[in-house]
């Protein structure tokens, strides 16, 4: 009897899942670097075009490198579907899109990515839809922000910068009695940390760029759901509008996820001890890990995450302190990409949020003297030696 794959665990399908090997037999996966694809017969051309015949017919529609990309990070989060696009945002943009119309109302908890607040804010008026935002921790905020033209929700949890949580099932089931769909970005969790899809979400997306490469190479994102939903939403706009992930990207992220489930738990362990050498420090009026007990949504992070992830946020009560913590670091790099093997900090109000009003920024708290610090795979003792040498600097 075959072994199915949705039986292994986490750590065999991040090695195995989604694998097609060719005539070859390659152990390594195979990097199908072609545009397009020959068919024996103008008749095989047309079934296949007509989805009447399996196969591949454009790097646009599909790649069978991209596929097994897909596949496993499918297998991986559990999902029915995954479709791999060329980088996060392109995600973010196409899961939104695909399931809103002109005169469609989105509700989105008000803690977002400054790219993800340009497109609701900017981009997604001009095509007729509005936007309410929440506090995403406020159930009754969701409930009071519906309309009857309310056609989706997103939100991010934990979200960026201050790593606010989501009760995300409490959360879909609102959306659900709208008769609306639950986006999660789940990129700081991680599918090793967070499940949305078993919390109730409909769709979730990721920043493959983060933890799923891992070692600052590549861009990708990926969307996944249930194959109907999945096909109707999001099969059209994926063929003919071409965020198409390249096929060299998709072998990058393939090899990424091999060693996901040990770099991610090895950069929490990390991050845990960071976070306490901060939180311990004079400087800090205010650490924000969600591995930790003090944690503000520390209860519903209990309930439907199972690690505290990389990520530490930190107040240090002004610009000139954070930026003076910046440039002190001799070991961790500044930087706004988070989730890499090396550790890297930044100051969300210059860069990654400067997009933002500060008005908006006020709003999730978010003031100028926040750091974001995605913990990486150094030695956990240079780490915390760095980072309390540079809060002294602060």
């Amino acid at each position: 009897m075959a072994e199915d794959p949705r039986d292994w665990d986490v750590e065999t399908r991040l090695v195995r899942g989604g694998m097609a090997r060719s005539p070859y037999g390659e152990i390594s996966e195979a990097l199908f670097l072609t545009q397009s694809f020959a068919y024996d017969s103008a008749a095989a051309a047309n079934a296949r075009f007509a989805g009447d015949e399996p196969g591949f017919i454009y790097q646009r529609f599909g790649n069978p490198t991209t596929q097994m990309f897909e596949d496993r990070l499918a297998l991986l989060e559990g999902a029915e579907v995954c479709r791999a696009t060329a980088s996060g945002m392109s995600a973010v943009h196409v899961a939104l899109t695909g399931l809103l119309k002109a005169g469609d109302h989105l509700v989105a908890g008000r803690a977002l990515f400054g790219s993800c607040r340009w497109i609701i804010s900017e981009w997604l008026p001009r095509f007729g839809v509005e936007t309410t935002y929440v506090d995403a921790t406020d159930l009754e905020a969701w409930k009071n922000a519906v309309r009857p033209n309310t056609r989706a929700f997103l939100v991010e949890s934990p979200a960026n910068p201050l790593l606010e949580v989501t009760a995300i099932g409490a959360v879909a089931e609102i959306a659900h009695a709208a008769g609306a769909r639950l986006v999660v970005d789940n990129v700081f969790a991680t599918p090793i940390f967070q499940k949305p899809l078993a919390l109730g979400a409909d769709i979730v997306v990721y920043s493959a760029t983060k933890h799923i490469d891992g070692q600052g190479r590549v861009l990708g994102g990926a969307i996944l759901g249930a194959e109907a939903l999945m096909t109707e939403a999001y099969k059209d706009i994926l063929r003919h509008t071409g965020p198409a992930l390249s096929p060299f990207n998709s072998w990058v992220l393939l090899k990424g996820l091999e060693t996901l489930d040990l770099r991610v738990r090895r950069q929490t362990d990390n991050a845990a001890k960071v976070a306490d050498v901060i939180a311990a420090h004079a400087k800090s009026r205010q650490t924000i890990y969600c591995g930790r007990p003090d944690h503000p949504q520390a209860a519903i992070i209990a309930n439907q995450m199972t690690g505290g992830g990389n990520v530490v946020a930190f107040d240090l009560g002004s610009r000139e302190a954070a930026w003076k913590f910046l440039d002190a670091l001799q070991i961790v790099d500044i930087s706004n990409n988070l989730g890499d093997a090396k550790s890297m900090a930044t100051h969300p109000c210059t860069t990654t949020h400067r997009s933002m009003p500060e008005a908006e920024r006020l709003e999730i708290g978010l003031t100028e003297g926040w750091v974001r610090m995605s913990v990486g795979l150094e030695g956990a003792g240079d780490l915390s030696r760095d980072v309390s040498r540079a809060l002294d600097a602060a």
